[in-house]
């Protein structure tokens, strides 16, 4: 079951609020894939169908249109994924008028589902927590006691992780260094490695301590390690300072956010 709780907030009310009725949403869908004592859900799921869509229509209206006020750097990407969602619901359209809702219908609203709570816990949560480049490019990212969660192998881990990031940040902040790309491809391989090397402890750890948000944190790892995982090297060649800030800022921010809103909170 998927519940909204405070690690889904970002700080923006009207956006909150709507990642709430999201949630509820997805919870009604959830309830009614599951149930078992409904033999003709066909119409049920009709009517949640076009109230997702219609909701979730609305939404993503409202959030671009806030990511394009601040000047958000992941608005593009953003809108690409509202779009595929949007083109899902479309597929979950069709197949409701062909009246064709069994395993194929239930696995394409398993995924409108799982891609929903993925995309708030992955993506959305750095709405109104990124810096701007500008600030970015200014930044200097010490491992200080803020970041402490109070077990050791995770903040050695942590600790590692913002070393990587800053020789990452000083490269592309280096105005005298011309072609950075073999440096950038170094530094991002050993980010990508030893960020699957600390996700897959720090899971470990919470699984032996029965740790209740686990999945929310898996979710949110693997979003991350996705986003490390699609960088396109060839863009990044061709276009190296604007793509690395971009990219760098986001990874930069997302962890940072990342740890202060959801690692800290593992310990007792």
């Amino acid at each position: 079951m998927f519940h909204f709780t405070d690690d889904c907030l970002i700080g923006v009310d009207q956006i909150d609020e709507e990642h709430r009725g999201l949630f509820q949403l997805i919870g009604e869908m959830h309830d009614l894939l599951q149930n078992p004592f409904i033999n003709d859900k066909h119409d049920h799921i009709c009517e949640l169908i076009l109230r997702l869509e219609n909701y979730a229509d609305e939404h993503f209206k409202h959030e671009e249109a806030y990511m394009e006020k601040i000047n958000h750097p992941e608005l593009a990407l953003q809108r690409k994924q509202h779009l595929e969602f949007s083109e899902k619901m479309i597929e979950a359209d069709t197949i409701l008028k062909s009246h064709n809702e069994d395993e194929l219908l239930e696995d394409l609203l398993t995924y409108l589902v799982r891609w929903l709570y993925r995309h708030i816990i992955g993506s959305d949560l750095m709405i109104g927590r990124m810096v701007t480049l500008d600030e970015w490019k200014k930044s200097s990212y010490a491992f200080t006691k803020q970041y402490l969660t109070g077990i050791e192998i995770i903040d050695e881990e942590h600790r590692e992780l913002f070393r990587i990031m800053n020789e990452v940040h000083d490269v592309i902040a280096n105005d005298l260094l011309s072609d950075k790309y073999d440096e950038i491809v170094r530094l991002l391989e050993d980010l990508r490695t030893y960020t699957k090397i600390h996700f897959k402890d720090e899971e470990q750890y919470m699984e032996s301590i029965h740790y209740k948000g686990l999945e929310a944190q898996k979710t949110a790892h693997e979003i991350f390690v996705s986003r490390l995982d699609e960088m396109d090297l060839n863009e990044i060649d061709a276009n190296q300072q604007d793509a690395l800030e971009e990219i760098m800022a986001f990874l930069t921010e997302w962890l940072i956010n990342h740890i202060l809103h959801m690692d800290r909170k593992i310990a007792p």
